[in-house]
């Protein structure tokens, strides 16, 4: 499937973005229930690798806090832990990880998120050119250079992708 010429109405992600000054392009996908980033790597013509997605997780404290990594790469929660001073983290429940960022599962962003939560970076993904991140809704992504994701986002660089 072709990438959609189609503009997305505003959401809290794009108009933190442009609070920001972030120059970003729209990418819109038809959205695949479970098809993760796998699915719009491959509807947008984009090697998955370079398809930034955002996870919600949680510390022992129940705090949250959202890590941004490859499509095609998993977190290593241990890593993650250690690389951020914590006990333990853990992937926050669906229902709880819609509280924190105000995002449906599936379309959340890490610009414009209700709660403010610490953001973490696979560091690997600051040396692409270009990415892909969610922009706020299901079957909608921004492109914009990752530089973006420590400068306004204030992401804290770390290693924990296997």
């Amino acid at each position: 499937m072709a990438k959609k010429d189609k503009h997305v109405s505003e959401t809290p992600a794009t108009q933190w973005l442009k609070q920001q000054g972030v120059a970003y392009t729209e990418h819109v996908y038809e959205y695949v229930d479970h098809g993760g980033t796998g699915e719009s790597a491959r509807q947008l013509g984009w090697p998955e690798h370079a398809v930034v997605k955002t996870l919600v997780m949680q510390d022992e404290k129940a705090e949250p806090l959202i890590i941004l990594m490859h499509g095609d790469k998993q977190v290593s929660t241990k890593n993650l832990a250690r690389a951020i001073g914590v006990k333990s983290v853990e992937p926050c429940k669906p229902e709880v990880a819609q509280r924190h960022s105000g995002y449906l599962v599936g379309g959340t962003s890490p610009f414009g998120t209700r709660k403010a939560m610490r953001v973490f970076v696979e560091e690997t993904v600051l040396a692409l050119e270009r990415v892909l991140i969610n922009g706020g809704r299901r079957g909608y992504l921004v492109e914009i250079a990752p530089a973006v994701l420590i400068g306004p986002l204030g992401a804290q660089p770390v290693h924990c992708a296997i």
